[in-house]
C-alpha cells in the first residue's frame, strides 16, 4: 500500500459544501456511525449522509440532545434513516458498552466517522485518569474503532475518517508523557498532541486494515463556530492569537456545511478508492510539509510517521486494556 499524499484534482475547494461534494451520490444501502452527531459538524455530517440515502447511527453523550438533533434532521428530510447510540468518549466503560450494543446488531458498518472532540480545555482528567483532550479526542475513539474494525472488515469496502485539525501543528504528542504528568500543561500543546494522535491513528488503521478493505483518512475541517470552542476564555483566545499572529489566514471561518464537506468527501469519494493513510483538507488530499508552522495547508511529517503511528497504537492498546 502506497500513501501518496498528492491531491486528487477533484475540483472542490475550501468553499465547497456537503451538498456540493455529494451531488449525484447515492448512499442507499450504506451504514455509517458518526460520533458527536448531536451538534456542530457531526450534525451536518449526519444530515448530509442521510439526505443521500445512508443509514446513520448518531452517537452522542447526551441522549436528549441527540434525539432533538434527530428530529431536526427529519424535519428537513422526513425519510432520513437514523439510529441513536449513547456514547461518552471520556469513559472507557461507556465506549465498551456502546460498542457492544452496536455489535449486537448484525448489520454492516461501511463508514466510521470519529468526529467528536474537545479543544483547548483547562487541565482535567477523564474518569479513567487520562488528560482529557488525549482521553476524549484520541483514546476513546481508539477503543471504539478497535472494537468495530472487524465488523468493518466484514462490511468492506469501508472507511474510517478521523477528524484532526491544522491545530496538530501546535504541539506534538509526547509518547512518554501523554497525560502531562511531568510537563507544564498548555491547552494548545495538549490539543495539538491530541490532533497529532488523530492523524497517527488514521495512518495505523490504514496500515493494519487497508489490505482487508478498510481504508482510513484524517481530516482538517477548517475553522467553524461550533461548541468545540466552549473553553475559549479571553486568556485562551489571546494565547491562540499570539500563536497565529504571523498567519491570520488560518482563522478564515467556514460554515458547518463547508466544514463538514471534507469529512463526507473523505468518507465517500470514489477518487479515494485504493488510497488511505492520508490527511485531507478543503475537500482534497493535502501534502506533507516540513516544520510546525500553522500557516498554509498540509500535514506535518511527524504526524504521518509510520513508526510513531505503530508506537501510538501499541501504547493506546496498553492504556485501554
Amino acid at each position: 500500500m502506497t500513501t501518496r499524499h498528492t491531491p486528487t484534482g477533484c475540483g472542490f475547494s475550501a468553499s465547497s459544501t456537503t451538498d456540493d461534494v455529494l451531488a449525484g451520490v447515492d448512499l442507499a444501502g450504506r451504514r455509517f456511525l458518526v460520533t458527536g452527531a448531536s451538534g456542530g459538524l457531526g450534525l451536518e455530517t449526519t444530515r448530509a449522509l442521510a439526505a443521500h440515502g445512508a443509514t446513520v447511527v448518531m452517537a452522542a453523550r447526551d441522549a436528549s440532545k441527540n434525539r432533538d438533533a434527530m428530529a431536526t434532521i427529519r424535519s428537513a428530510h422526513p425519510d432520513a434513516d437514523l439510529e441513536e447510540l449513547e456514547l461518552d468518549l471520556g469513559s472507557l466503560s461507556s465506549v465498551r458498552s456502546a460498542a457492544a450494543r452496536f455489535l449486537a446488531d448484525p448489520r454492516p458498518l461501511h463508514g466510521l466517522i470519529l468526529n467528536a472532540g474537545i479543544m483547548a480545555t483547562p487541565l482535567g482528567r477523564t474518569v479513567d485518569g487520562f488528560e482529557q483532550q488525549f482521553g476524549v479526542d484520541h483514546l476513546g475513539h481508539f477503543l471504539l474503532a478497535r472494537e468495530l474494525l472487524e465488523r468493518m472488515v466484514e462490511s468492506a469496502p469501508a472507511r474510517v475518517v478521523v477528524l484532526s485539525s491544522a491545530g496538530h501543528r501546535m504541539g506534538d504528542v509526547d509518547l512518554d508523557d501523554v497525560n502531562f504528568e511531568r510537563r507544564e500543561y498548555d491547552p494548545f500543546v495538549a490539543y495539538g498532541a491530541a490532533k497529532t494522535c488523530n492523524v497517527l491513528h488514521a495512518v495505523e488503521i490504514d496500515r493494519r486494515y487497508g489490505d482487508r478493505g478498510v481504508r482510513a483518512f484524517a481530516v482538517h475541517p477548517g475553522g467553524i463556530h461550533t461548541e468545540l470552542g466552549r473553553y475559549m476564555t479571553p486568556d485562551v483566545i489571546r494565547s491562540l492569537m499570539d500563536r497565529i499572529s504571523d498567519s491570520p489566514q488560518v482563522m478564515t471561518w467556514k460554515t458547518p456545511r463547508q466544514g463538514a464537506a471534507t469529512t463526507v468527501w473523505a468518507a465517500t469519494s470514489a477518487l479515494l478508492d485504493g488510497r488511505g493513510g492520508e490527511y485531507c483538507e478543503d475537500c482534497d488530499v493535502s501534502p506533507v510539509v516540513d516544520g510546525d508552522s500553522v500557516a498554509g495547508v498540509g500535514v506535518a511529517g511527524r504526524a504521518v510517521d509510520p513508526d510513531r503511528a505503530t508506537t501510538l497504537w501499541e501504547l493506546s492498546t496498553c492504556l485501554v486494556d
